[in-house]
């Protein structure tokens, strides 16, 4: 019954509804659906008197990690923004630990990745029709249909005027302005992360179950990723597909060598197509750029931080303020690098024990990578971890859960392992 509560989850992700228990406050449903299956699990497995709790390096990294986190409320300037990015996190990591104990056979993580990329295809055909609308309808009807109808709906309306305080959705390349792919998303960055994370796993079902319609899948994923115009999205396919290349073509036969080769020069080559999608990804070199230029100084900005406060931050949630006094608390005022921020709000210990955690599951994975699907879930964190640097998904209610359950994949073993 909770394995497939945890299917259902999966599927609904992307299609999270906003709940607002109070005036002002916009919750994340898959908050809530999470503590129910969190709970479920606990009952469960008291009913029975089996509490699974992976012992792992992984498990020992996060663990220290929420601790420090939480330690760091001492030195906030802030108490209540710190509680309320805590109640985030300590509502959505209990995930890892129900994935760890729930999936824990190859079929039933075949089940999850399903799911998971079936709800992923949905939300880039709805990504891809919004980006397409604007041609039909017109940029601007498109723009307020989105902030009238659509976002509210999935965001909350407290969480749609932020959004749109701050202009994430346009993007301008040679003087023509667009409306950038955000589908049920806040911006266009959480979508690419969200979609590029699940690119492997279509991959991977078309190679492993040899169904072309995954292939189409991996396409309609790609397109969508693509019309985000998340520069920090193509930085963390690029990563992944380069990580991939270069493990791939030492392992391959010949023949699987060359089939390698031949796609990868295909993708390659989407990026030099002239057209707005291959000036965004060469922009991103371009140093003189404003954006460009702006991220630059708010990294110098949180590296000042950091060698301010380099034990505990400023206070997990009070970034903000550390950087402006006046700051709101749903101001998008951070670091532009989700490794930066950690750092910056929970010190350097923190930022070691995030590392550590991600290094042990990408260990994990890549002990497994000779079965395929483990493969994709270590290029779906290597993924995460190169889009990590330019951008801040870890309080994101779509990007973090889906990482999490990704994360439990370390507990499926081999046919000559043994689980712990």
């Amino acid at each position: 019954m909770l394995f497939k509560l945890l299917l259902i989850f999966c599927l609904y992700l992307p299609f999270q509804i906003a709940l607002s228990p109070s005036a002002g406050v916009d919750l994340a449903s898959a908050r809530v659906f999470i503590l129910v299956l969190f709970l479920g699990w606990l009952a469960e497995s008291l009913k029975t008197k089996k509490l699974f709790l992976q012992h792992s390096r992984a498990t020992f990294f996060l663990i220290g990690f929420l601790f420090l986190n939480t330690l760091s409320m001492i030195v906030s300037k802030n108490s209540d923004w710190s509680m309320r990015k805590l109640l985030f996190l300590f509502s959505i990591f209990p995930l890892y630990f129900v994935g760890t104990a729930l999936i824990d056979t190859k079929e039933k993580r075949l089940k999850v990745i399903k799911c998971l990329v079936w709800g992923g295809f949905f939300v880039a055909l709805l990504g891809i029709g919004q980006f397409a609308f604007q041609f039909i309808f017109g940029l601007d009807a498109t723009y307020r249909f989105w902030a009238n109808y659509v976002s509210p709906l999935f965001l909350g309306q407290n969480v749609t005027e932020a959004v749109l305080k701050n202009p994430s959705w346009l993007v301008n390349i040679s003087g023509s302005t667009y409306l950038r792919s955000i589908a049920t998303c806040p911006d266009p960055h959480m979508l690419s992360f969200f979609l590029g994370m699940l690119l492997p796993f279509a991959l991977g079902l078309f190679l492993k179950l040899k169904r072309r319609f995954y292939l189409g899948v991996f396409f309609v994923l790609l397109v969508a990723d693509l019309l985000t115009f998340s520069r920090g999205g193509y930085l963390g396919l690029f990563i992944g597909a380069g990580v991939a290349f270069l493990v791939l073509i030492t392992k391959l036969e010949k023949k699987y060598k060359v089939k390698i080769i031949i796609f990868t020069i295909f993708l390659g080559s989407l990026l030099f197509i002239p057209g707005p999608i291959s000036e965004r990804f060469f922009s991103s070199f371009n140093w003189k750029e404003g954006s460009n230029q702006g991220r630059l100084e708010t990294w110098g900005k949180a590296l000042e931080i950091i060698s301010k406060h380099p034990f505990l931050g400023v206070g997990i949630g009070n970034y903000a303020l550390e950087v402006s006094a006046t700051a709101n608390y749903r101001d998008p005022i951070y670091a532009h690098s989700n490794y930066l921020d950690i750092a910056a709000e929970t010190g350097l210990a923190s930022f070691l024990l995030w590392l550590g955690f991600l290094g042990a599951v990408l260990f994990a994975l890549l002990k497994k990578s000779k079965d395929g699907l483990s493969f994709c879930a270590m290029l779906s964190v290597v993924i995460f971890c190169g889009h990590s640097l330019v951008e801040t998904a870890l309080y994101s209610p779509l990007v973090l859960p889906l990482f999490l359950i990704i994360a439990s994949f370390s507990r499926v073993t081999n046919s000559n392992e043994k689980n712990n």
